[in-house]
């Protein structure tokens, strides 16, 4: 039976936090409200951080392209006055994705017995994330279910748009660094030993340099399995590492001050906090709840973990401002406009400009990412595969000149 972490509300109005063993997370939901806790994050305890493709048992995956035209087709069939079921119905029949047709057609099935849609999504977590479920329940609750899976979809649809550029632009770099693996391998292996016997043969004192490169080519050629051996042994122990509560926290942290791709991280976080924190506002969410929901649907584990924190402070009384402001993480203008939202009256407006600003700043960074990595891999593997040649040849060449 799997464990799922949770995130609830207690009836003193504390946080509480654990694990929970059920068949799925609609029975660990179940468990936890008979419990009398309130949940606010309830996922899976094995998975973390975003997830690109979602599996389906028996039914192939589900790709976020596939879910994002079911939603917008969805969106528009409920606004024209089509009926719930007759909308899920046609677009289980239409859609290409065979895992969404099997999930639809049990949704279709609760749904004709007299479960709301939030619930009947709620029982496929693997297809309807908690943040869809949340605000397609909102969306009943306020008779806007329409105007909701219109956010859904462009929420979803800025998301796939992101990934699909990062993925864009790091095919280059991938490419270039793998080619450039496999020449620095390829002269380490089969081009060095037989300029090494050369030097070796004719004795003479070798530079550190060239002495260093030698000993590199023979570790490859002649120790490649303890090489193996510990590599292996240390990527698993890094992946027990990072699996950790505090690993996977400082993990997270490092990740956000990496030069570059911290900046494209954070801002990606940023963009998608403000979209669906606001989205859920909008759709009638209460703050606390809209906050820790929001938190769940990060990426980052520390910015989760601030965002987590900040809830904690509204509900003693602070304003989602001055909440947001002691986390140190977000960027000034979250504060800032958070803070004109909550003066106006307008806080879900407010913030879903925030995530059009943030949302067109990655799309810059990840648009100009190509050109901004490729002079640092130049000038990194020139100076790599540089250094070889020379280290090697420099001998042979003064080796060359005291024979003449």
């Amino acid at each position: 039976m799997p464990d799922f972490s949770y995130t609830a509300r207690t009836a003193g109005n504390a946080t509480q936090t654990g694990t929970v063993s059920a068949q799925n997370k609609a029975v660990a939901i179940e468990s936890l409200k008979q419990k009398g806790l309130h949940p606010l994050v309830v996922k899976s305890a094995k998975k973390t951080g975003l997830q690109m493709e979602i599996k389906l048992p028996g039914g192939g995956s589900i790709k976020p392209k596939a879910l994002v035209v079911f939603t917008r087709q969805f969106s528009t069939m409920i606004s024209a006055g089509v009926p719930i079921l007759k909308a899920l119905s046609t677009l289980k029949d239409q859609s290409d994705s065979p895992a969404l047709k099997v999930a639809l057609e049990q949704v279709t099935a609760d749904v004709q017995g007299g479960m709301s849609l939030s619930d009947a999504l709620a029982k496929h977590p693997k297809a309807f994330s908690e943040i869809y479920v949340n605000m397609v329940r909102a969306g009943e609750e306020g008779g806007i279910l329409d105007q909701i899976l219109n956010r859904l979809a462009t929420q979803q649809e800025k998301d796939s748009t992101i990934r699909s550029k990062f993925k864009g632009a790091m095919i280059y770099p991938a490419v270039v660094t793998t080619v450039a693996i496999i020449a620095v391998v390829f002269l380490m292996v089969g081009v060095i030993p037989k300029l090494t016997s050369i030097l070796i043969e004719n004795g003479g004192q070798l530079p550190i340099q060239t002495k260093i490169i030698i000993g590199i080519s023979d570790l490859l050629i002649h120790k490649w399995p303890i090489i193996l051996l510990v590599g292996g042994g240390g990527l698993f122990i890094f992946r027990r590492w990072a699996k950790t509560p505090k690993g996977h926290r400082n993990l997270h942290r490092f990740f956000l001050k990496m030069p570059i791709f911290g900046k494209i991280i954070l801002k990606v976080n940023v963009a998608r906090f403000a979209r669906i924190f606001s989205s859920l506002l909008g759709a009638g969410v209460s703050v606390n709840e809209a906050l820790e929901t929001t938190a769940g649907a990060l990426s980052n584990v520390v910015i989760r973990d601030s965002l987590i924190e900040a809830s904690k402070m509204i509900r003693n009384g602070h304003t989602v401002s001055e909440s947001l402001a002691a986390s140190n993480i977000l960027p000034e203008i979250i504060i800032q406009m958070a803070a004109v939202g909550e003066e106006t009256g307008q806080l879900d407006t407010v913030l879903n400009k925030v995530a059009e600003f943030y949302e067109e700043e990655v799309d810059t960074i990840i648009n100009s990412l190509s050109s901004i990595i490729e002079p640092i891999l130049i000038v990194g593997l020139g100076t790599i595969v540089g250094f070889i040649v020379a280290s090697v040849l420099g001998p042979i060449t003064a080796l060359q000149g005291s024979i003449k």
